[in-house]
């Protein structure tokens, strides 16, 4: 069982920046895609950004290119989600996922809101 921890989300004003962090308690996160997605009021959750377990590949949602940054430590040990220049839009519960890469099996974590005033 993997438990997925988000962190850093907060309160910011548009135009600013923010770090999300996604970490798997007690171990590693390699050996899992990971995706970030979120969810507004009374809106569906959509994708927002991932990252392959190695690295080497990464892709967004139109929304955000440009402007959020997925990307993984050294040690694999934690994803980050860079979000800059932000918009009152994405303001929402911020998740992530995470599949292996073995068995497809796929964790989210409890969500980490984020609240961007105009």
């Amino acid at each position: 069982q993997v438990q997925l921890v988000e962190s850093g989300g907060g309160l910011v004003q548009a135009g600013g920046s923010l770090s999300l962090s996604c970490t798997a308690s007690g171990r590693t996160i390699s050996g899992y895609n990971v995706n970030w997605y979120r969810q507004a009021p009374g809106k569906d959750r959509e994708f927002v950004a991932a990252i392959t377990w190695n690295g080497m590949r990464t892709n967004y949602a139109d929304s955000v290119k440009g402007r959020f940054t997925i990307s993984r430590d050294n040690t694999r040990t934690a994803v980050t989600l860079q979000m800059n220049s932000l918009k009152p839009e994405d303001t929402a519960i911020y998740y992530c996922n995470a599949v292996s890469v073995m068995d497809r099996r796929e964790y989210w974590g409890q969500g980490t809101q984020v609240t961007v005033s105009s």
